[in-house]
């Protein structure tokens, strides 16, 4: 990490104690800054908030006080779940107080290079999938971000050699400035989070923020079979290196059953260790595009190919119960993510789901509940997921508390030879603090059935 007295006696606001929030405070009390940490919950027994207030933080929990933030703060960095509607950043915002997320301070703080991956769809398997790819590069890849380790945490052990591959949300790059990943990656770009920005054009250029300050130096990777991707990328100063799964690209292609990078075969179809459905050919293409930019030779990259076997709660298999497969796919937090998944099976899908309601109607998945045997609903939208199921003309529908009691009642309604699938198509915030807790809680339950 960068030594340097930037934040030397400032006075900073760190909104929202989460890991980012957590990290950013540690690193701020740590470079000299003077830190005040706020979260509407109650902070009473939390070991995090226990250590800052004991680094010399003031540590306050249970509300946002308006007293916090004064014309004397200097920096607020914000969880990005918080929206720019709460009224302490509202407040922020009228005293011209610059409002980060924590990848920007762990940017600026970073002796690192950054590959930056962004996209509504696909960001987890292509950031882990970089990842083991980078291993064959010069540098040492270091996977963090909204994959779960927060980028402050990394930076104060990485180094030149180092380089940090990043998973990133819109909410994340919102919160940037000067952010400038050597590679980046547009994945996709889909109808999510309207509720916090408001459209779907500021969506993707929120999401945009990833080039925002590359150079002709740099790298984009985007996918050129999204129209949206490329109207959202069209004034990047970076080189374009395309990926698709339709056509022959100038970057990395699907061409009948094969991989390729520039005219050169990479991998059969087939050979791929994740299940070879077209979202995973996309998301490998992307992390070989990357990878190829970095100087990692073919050898490599076709091993950890043909290795990878996906992540944890992304169409991840669990279990065969009597004849029943279980896959957790709790990552899958909007209804595309969830189209991909049912498009992956051939056989009969008990499919379990359900949510946050962030307001929007699930019309879009009814072309696809077509071929589920039975829904199992629970959360906030499970009465409007059962109206686009009755729909589709699913027969048997059945309302639960959460993902408890889906799966013995997901069991009951199977026969040899289903599949039983948890893919909510949104958000898990309305009965747990993540997906990964939604899919463990999953994971227990079809142990527990075993």
């Amino acid at each position: 990490m960068k030594q340097t007295d930037l934040f030397q006696n400032k006075q900073v606001v760190v909104l929202g104690l989460a890991k980012s929030g957590y990290a950013a405070a540690k690193t701020l009390l740590r470079l000299g800054a003077s830190v005040t940490v706020n979260d509407r919950m109650p902070l009473d027994h939390s070991k995090e908030a226990q250590e800052l207030e004991a680094l010399g933080a003031e540590v306050y929990g249970g509300g946002h006080p308006d007293d916090i933030i004064t014309d004397a703060t200097d920096l607020m960095i914000k969880n990005p779940g918080i929206p720019y509607t709460n009224p302490l950043v509202q407040k922020a915002i009228a005293y011209g107080i610059p409002i980060w997320t924590e990848v920007e301070l762990a940017y600026r703080l970073s002796e690192s290079p950054f590959v930056g991956i962004t996209g509504s769809n696909g960001k987890t398997t292509t950031t882990m999938l970089t990842g083991e790819m980078l291993k064959g590069s010069q540098k040492t890849p270091i996977v963090a971000g909204n994959i779960g380790t927060a980028l402050c945490e990394v930076v104060q052990e990485a180094g030149e050699n180092d380089i940090i591959v990043s998973e990133l949300s819109s909410f994340q790059l919102l919160g940037t400035e000067r952010f400038h990943p050597k590679v980046a990656a547009f994945l996709n770009i889909f109808e999510a989070h309207l509720d916090y920005h408001g459209t779907l054009e500021a969506y993707g250029e929120a999401k945009a923020r990833i080039t925002m300050n590359q150079t002709a130096d740099d790298y984009l990777v985007y996918n050129a079979d999204d129209e949206r991707v490329i109207h959202f990328i069209r004034s990047t100063k970076a080189k374009k290196v395309p990926f698709s799964i339709k056509e022959k690209v100038d970057g990395a292609y699907l061409l009948g059953d094969t991989l390729f990078y520039k005219d050169e075969p990479i991998l059969k179809r087939e050979e791929l260790a994740m299940p070879p459905v077209l979202h995973n050919v996309a998301n490998a293409l992307a992390a070989l595009a990357v990878a190829k930019t970095l100087g990692v030779v073919t050898p490599f990259i076709q091993n950890v190919l043909r290795t990878f076997t996906g992540v944890r709660h992304r169409l991840q298999f669990i279990e065969t119960i009597a004849g029943r497969k279980f896959y957790n796919d709790s990552k899958a937090t909007n209804i595309l993510a969830t189209t991909k998944a049912l498009e992956a099976f051939k056989e009969p899908v008990i499919l379990l789901a359900g949510g946050l309601d962030r307001g929007n109607s699930f019309d879009a998945l009814v072309p696809y509940l077509r071929r589920v045997k039975a829904l199992i609903a629970f959360g906030e939208t499970k009465e409007k997921i059962a109206m686009a199921a009755k729909e589709a003309g699913v027969k048997t529908i059945r309302f639960v508390n959460n993902v408890t009691e889906a799966v013995p009642c997901a069991f009951e309604l199977s026969d040899p030879g289903d599949i039983i699938l948890l893919s909510p198509a949104c958000a898990s915030w309305d009965q747990y603090r993540s997906f990964e807790e939604r899919g463990d809680m999953f994971i227990k339950s079809v142990h527990t059935l075993k």
